[in-house]
């Protein structure tokens, strides 16, 4: 199929995103800021709302959502704001809430990731009526994310296993809608949506949070250049499309998913020049944490030495303490520089972040769940029990949305949440309902003794952290500066709300996901105030970016 961009043809492949179309054509810059800084693929799961581009004449569109289905123009977008309402809800009476339809099932499931789908399955088997929502276009979430090019290479391992758990899902049941953005949660149990066409309202009788999470920004000069992206986003263009991010590829950050995708791309004929990690090299001092992962997970232990092998004998570099400290444009490419135990620059086309992630909890923080601040992993986490049940009544919440844990947790958390869900509605559990609910209570506290010893061996010098320049971007969407930030705490700025007064810190259309925590972070350094459950910003519907005309128009209408 041909799409065109900017009057260039180019070939693309049916199913697979925009953003990997451009990107296999070498193009990296999306759009144009207000301030003439180029923009593009960042976060590749339309968080960041930096891959906007206009098609067909609809501006504002994210490259890394938006399916080639059909031969589209798409152009550059020439700034970030968003346009006067058009189409049909311009110029249309307001409409008044209760025009909007209700939906009422025994159970919502928030996210379509692996323990998302979990819990949808434990709760259908247990006999409740279950709805999914799922903002992606396809169930399997970030670790299970399906193939969705046509006429590429067959899945392999991971895809088949994320394949039959939606299969199961699908065949047990289970509503999945996907396309489907929840934007808002309002007490007692009231969530706000939109899909293709309109908003609804879902009033379930217990609802099961299972967002996941996003990669953690790394705020150095260069992180906002076209062609640094995270992770995360270059292991979507391989897994969805099987599409290269460039040919010569740095990735940095801290923990294992770096090698992961060092492994893929490899296997795809990219140059991965070295793989940068935080942390210190594995040594004999780590025998226990190597031991403590081999008595719980000892597949997932012999998957990271193949990684480790399969790079060794591809020559790319494991350079171990060292952190990337800048990015700048050179030669049509990138320059990347990393300091600690090892100095040194890299020329390449695309550089990768892996620093963690954050957890999208805003809707459970917007219906009042209890959270408290993880020093550690520097990000809250939701008090909840062994069964997921949060300090409000009828609400459950599993895996990254609530604590860091991987997919393995996630998975098992949600069989758990799934059928206390299910009991809560007074449902019975069949005698293979309670040993899947015992096993799964088994794999969580097994997959979480793995998860502790990993982290442990993965957990980097604090003192590696890149102290920023008064140049260096904190803000990505309204290119607020730390040097600005620096500047309104000298007026007399000493909160999140006031620097965001002064600077517009936190207003953009990611709604302060990366520069909230660079803030907290930063204000701490400052004020040696610590952080906790009240810090940074409230969350505030929407939670997500929602059109004024899918807003103003009910979907069916």
């Amino acid at each position: 199929m041909k799409i065109e961009f900017e009057g260039e043809a180019l070939e693309a492949r049916p199913g697979e995103s925009l953003a990997a179309t451009l990107t296999a054509h070498g193009i990296r810059s999306f759009r144009t800021t207000e301030r003439g800084a180029e923009r593009g693929v960042f976060c590749g799961m339309g968080v960041c709302q930096d891959c906007l581009v206009e098609v067909d004449g609809k501006p504002n569109q994210r490259a890394c959502t938006v399916k080639v289905d059909r031969p589209m123009k798409v152009r550059r977008e020439g700034s970030g704001r968003a346009p006067a309402a058009s189409g049909p809800a311009a110029g249309r009476p307001p409409i008044t809430i209760e025009e909007i339809p209700v939906e009422r099932p025994q159970v919502l499931v928030v996210g379509a990731g692996p323990g998302g789908l979990a819990a949808a399955y434990a709760a259908r088997l247990a006999g409740a009526e279950v709805l999914v929502l799922d903002e992606g276009s396809a169930p399997g979430g970030q670790y299970f994310k399906q193939c969705s090019a046509a006429g590429v290479a067959p899945p392999d391992a991971q895809h088949q296993e994320g394949r039959r758990l939606i299969d199961d899902v699908l065949g047990s049941g289970v509503t999945v809608r996907s396309n489907a953005s929840v934007w808002g949660a309002f007490r007692p149990l009231e969530f706000a949506a939109t899909k293709p066409g309109g908003s609804f309202l879902v009033q379930p009788e217990q609802a099961i949070i299972a967002t996941g999470a996003f990669d953690r920004g790394w705020p150095v000069p260069g992180w906002t250049l076209p062609g640094v992206m995270t992770t995360g986003a270059a292991q979507t263009l391989w897994r969805t499309a099987r599409r290269l991010p460039g040919k010569r590829v740095l990735i940095a950050g801290n923990g294992p998913l770096n090698l992961q995708l060092a492994v893929e791309l490899v296997a795809g004929g990219a140059d991965v020049v070295a793989v940068v990690e935080a942390a210190p090299a594995v040594g004999v001092r780590r025998v226990r944490e190597i031991a403590a992962m081999l008595a719980n997970a000892p597949r997932l232990v012999a998957d990271g030495v193949r990684y480790l092998s399969t790079c060794r004998r591809a020559g790319v570099r494991l350079i171990n303490g060292s952190v990337l400290t800048s990015v700048v444009p050179h030669s049509g490419g990138l320059r990347a520089t990393i300091a600690g135990r090892e100095t040194a620059s890299f020329d390449v086309d695309v550089v990768c972040l892996g620093y963690g992630f954050h957890p999208s909890n805003e809707l459970l923080r917007a219906l009042g769940c209890e959270h408290a601040f993880d020093p550690e992993q520097r990000r809250l986490v939701t008090v909840r029990d062994t069964r997921g049940k949060t300090s409000v009544d009828g609400v459950w919440a599993l895996g990254d949305c609530t604590t860091l844990g991987g997919a393995r947790v996630g998975q098992a958390e949600g069989t758990l949440a799934g059928f206390a869900a299910a009991r809560a509605l007074g449902c019975a559990l069949s005698a293979e309902a309670v040993r899947l609910e015992a096993q799964a209570a088994a794999d969580t506290a097994r997959h979480r003794r793995f998860q502790r010893a990993l982290w442990r061996m993965y957990r980097m010098d604090e003192s590696l952290r890149v102290r920023p320049t008064g140049d260096t971007v904190m803000c990505r969407c309204e290119e607020v500066t730390y040097g600005q930030v620096e500047a309104a705490l000298a007026e007399g700025a000493t909160s999140p709300s006031e620097i965001k007064q002064e600077t517009r810190l936190g207003m953009g259309r990611c709604q302060a996901r990366y520069c909230g925590p660079a803030l907290e972070t930063f204000l701490a350094e400052q004020t040696g105030r610590s952080q906790d459950e009240t810090s940074g910003f409230a969350p505030r519907v929407p939670v997500k970016p929602v059109s004024v005309g899918d807003l103003s128009n009910p979907a069916g209408a």
